[in-house]
């Protein structure tokens, strides 16, 4: 009796943990010999007062462009710069053979002096009356047509020295040494961009604007007080300096229904270059009760936006969400989560819905939701991977 009942009891215990492990394998709970659990990382859900920001993309634009030109006919002298160098306002950057100029301005010069001696001669004549006053205000006149001459000689021998006409970054030369230049017209010679500060244009949807400012009359949004704007490079990563808001165009233009923005940012390393594509993010307004979940976290399929949630037994969920604007890095959620939900942020890959899962420690995103949060789920996380193991045994 007593071997029939020890082996009895053997058989209902092995009974019972096939049972189980069974009952485990359909809740997602993992079974004794299985796989361990994946790792995933979630962050808590909150409201917390956010900036909201859009991201738009744009265009890098020179803060200021001038052409070099030729004023004067000529050949091409000399170059007195370095292609792909800094210039300064005012430098010299070519020299146009000068002797035709000097030339002009000699004769110029003489015939000033020229007329200088006539006119001086008939005012002394015209005070014995040798002279009538209509010849002394002849000598005059041609005294003054002489000294406009020597003028524009001067100016044209001046002109032989081509100048910077703005300080900035020169590109290639346009003409080479030897080459007839402002023949019947100014010719282009270089080209110059002032880099620092360097613009940055982009548009904003109309419709969009106009229900941010629907939003601010019902009091649902409050207006951002920061003029300050991100640049968002090609790469992906953040332009270390802030930008500044210099204008939003108040007229929406009617073939793209758009309006355009500009913004300015500091380049004292010339790192941003004229057209060159970025994401410019700027604030638009502030939420004071809002729930952000990290890029990273959302997840799309043929039905729209959903973000992967732990449940309170371990498991993972979908849940379909509603995304708004964005608050730096993070989308808002306007529907479909609530505080206290857990979210997977890393991770996402390795799970499906009702899969048993183990929480860790996240890695946490600038701007992202608070990393307090984070560590406090993978305690939590932790907590719960032993009692639902624990339960498994």
């Amino acid at each position: 009796m007593k071997n029939r009942n020890f082996n009895g009891g053997v058989l209902t215990a092995t009974a019972l943990a096939l049972v189980l492990a069974g009952c485990g394998g359909k809740e997602g709970k993992p079974a004794a010999g299985a796989m361990p659990a994946p790792e995933v990382a979630v962050v808590t859900v909150a409201p917390a007062p956010a900036e909201l920001t859009q991201d738009l993309p744009g265009r890098l634009e020179a803060y200021r462009t001038a052409q070099v030109r030729a004023r004067v006919d000529g050949i091409v002298e000399k170059r007195l710069f370095r292609e792909g160098s800094d210039v300064k306002a005012g430098q010299t950057l070519y020299l146009i053979d000068p002797s035709t100029y000097r030339a002009a301005y000699a004769a110029a010069r003489a015939a000033v002096s020229a007329a200088a001696q006539v006119r001086d001669r008939d005012k002394q004549l015209l005070q014995v009356q040798a002279v009538s006053q209509q010849d002394y205000e002849t000598a005059v006149t041609s005294l003054r047509q002489a000294e406009a001459a020597l003028a524009k000689a001067s100016l044209d021998l001046g002109n032989t020295r081509v100048p910077a006409p703005i300080a900035g970054h020169i590109g290639r030369e346009l003409v080479t040494v030897g080459a007839l230049v402002g023949h019947g017209d100014a010719t282009p010679m270089a080209l110059i961009e002032q880099l620092d500060p360097i613009y940055a244009n982009f548009v904003e949807a109309g419709a969009d604007e106009l229900r941010l400012q629907k939003a601010f009359a019902s009091g649902q949004l409050q207006r951002a007080g920061a003029a300050t704007v991100e640049l968002v490079l090609e790469d992906g990563s953040v332009y270390p300096e802030k930008g500044k808001l210099l204008f939003t165009d108040k007229m929406v233009d009617p073939s793209t229904g758009s309006i355009a923005i500009r913004a300015a940012f500091p380049n004292p390393a010339h790192q941003l270059l004229p057209g060159m594509f970025a994401t410019i993010r700027f604030p638009q307004a502030l939420a004071e009760r809002a729930i952000k979940a990290p890029q990273r976290a959302v997840l799309m399929n043929p039905q729209g936006s959903y973000v992967l949630v732990v449940k309170d037994d371990g498991t993972v969920a979908p849940r379909p969400v509603k995304l708004g604007p964005m608050a730096g890095p993070d989308f808002i959620v306007e529907e479909g989560l609530h505080e206290g939900d857990r979210v997977i942020v890393d991770g996402v890959q390795k799970v499906r819905p009702g899969m048993f899962v183990k929480i860790v420690s996240a890695q946490p995103e600038a701007g992202g939701v608070s990393g307090a949060n984070q560590h406090a789920d993978a305690a939590h996380g932790e907590d719960s991977t032993t009692r639902h193991h624990a339960q498994g045994e």
